[in-house]
């Protein structure tokens, strides 16, 4: 392309995802500019340790190479120092936030959230896969969005690179949504399949643990909060139906007989942690429980490393999307896909 956009970036968590999306920019460098005329340029990084800041921009592949060694963003040599995320955002001159910090509903969101608001109230774009900060405060910051005039994106936070959020708000408008059927988590479909096979819950639990699937606490998996969290930004953004986590109907895997998997799988079917919205009246019904998929469904086929989506409408019959993700490559892709549809596509706007 002959006119070039060279767009500022910072990059607010360099863990699985942030370090993944340094390796993106890394490697399609080239291709961004050639087919979308996008220059990304990271000027600015922090993690839990300090920042990073050079407004001439920092190289996303050594950045990534300091993190697999196990650094700091502050051991960058003449441009890492002292200081939080939230410093960084407030001084630094940029146009987008990638926010890649972990889910921390316990706690507020933070320090997400403040980074989140600190940068749309500047006038940055953001871009986050980041589900908490859009759970707890999702018309707050759509507005504060609105009002500065930027994006908020945030197709991450569901079903990991699976397109979830886009299908249903952008490309199923003008139709009625009846209803969808989301299995939106890896860990508990892994944990499932384990049983499945034959062992025993604690063998599922010690074998998820050693392959690093499940965190020290599991209950944010094993008691349904990250299926029902992503359950609420699909009511929110994609239904336009106001809820919240207490609004959803909860069930984890941990009461579940690892026999009735079995039974389940002799039968041919599927059992999945499956988040579900029912169409009543004027609103929706919100649920996440283990439930059987049968034979012939739409998310029949996913395996171990699947994750998928259903949606009923009226005009466009039903459409099912699913999505394999052997490591999180794909989910830190979609900040890369956000940024793109920010500054070359058409996005999916708030109902």
């Amino acid at each position: 392309m002959a006119d070039t956009r060279v767009v500022r970036m910072l990059l607010v968590g360099v863990g699985n995802l942030g370090r993944r999306l340094c390796r993106l920019l890394a490697a399609k460098s080239p291709h961004l500019e050639a087919d979308y005329g996008l220059r990304l340029v990271l000027v600015g990084a922090a993690d839990s340790g300090g920042i990073a800041y050079a407004p001439g921009g920092l190289d996303p592949g050594a950045l990534a190479d300091i993190k697999d060694r196990g650094g700091s963003v502050r051991d960058l040599p003449g441009v890492g120092g002292e200081g939080t995320a939230l410093e960084l955002v407030r001084r630094a001159e940029a146009d987008l936030l990638c926010e890649a910090t972990p889910v921390n509903l316990s706690a507020g969101a933070e320090p997400g959230l403040s980074v989140i608001r600190e940068a749309l109230s500047r006038g940055m774009h953001v871009v986050t896969p980041n589900k908490g900060p859009i759970v707890l405060a999702y018309r707050e910051l759509t507005e504060l969005a609105r009002k500065r005039g930027v994006e908020l994106r945030f197709d991450g936070t569901v079903a990991g690179g699976l397109p979830a959020l886009y299908l249903g708000a952008r490309d199923l408008r003008g139709g009625t949504i009846h209803g969808l059927e989301a299995v939106p988590n890896l860990v508990t479909g892994y944990i499932l399949d384990l049983l499945a096979e034959g062992l025993s819950w604690e063998e599922a639990l010690a074998r998820a643990r050693e392959e690093g699937a499940l965190e020290a606490d599991p209950s944010f998996d094993l008691d349904g909060w990250d299926a029902a969290a992503k359950l609420v930004i699909l009511a929110n953004h994609v239904l336009g139906c106001a809820a919240g986590l207490g609004d959803v109907e909860r069930e984890g895997i941990r009461g579940v007989d690892p026999g009735e998997v079995r039974r389940v799988r002799e039968r041919g079917g599927l059992l999945r942690l499956v988040a579900r919205a029912e169409r009543r009246g004027e609103g929706y019904r919100l649920t996440v429980r283990p439930e059987e998929i049968p034979p012939g469904h739409p998310l029949a086929t996913l395996g171990t490393k699947g994750m998928g989506i259903v949606y009923y409408t009226d005009i466009y019959g039903v459409i099912a999307a699913t999505i394999r993700e052997d490591d999180p490559t794909p989910s830190a892709a979609t900040m890369l896909r956000d940024i793109i549809d920010i500054y070359c596509g058409r996005g999916a706007p708030a109902p």
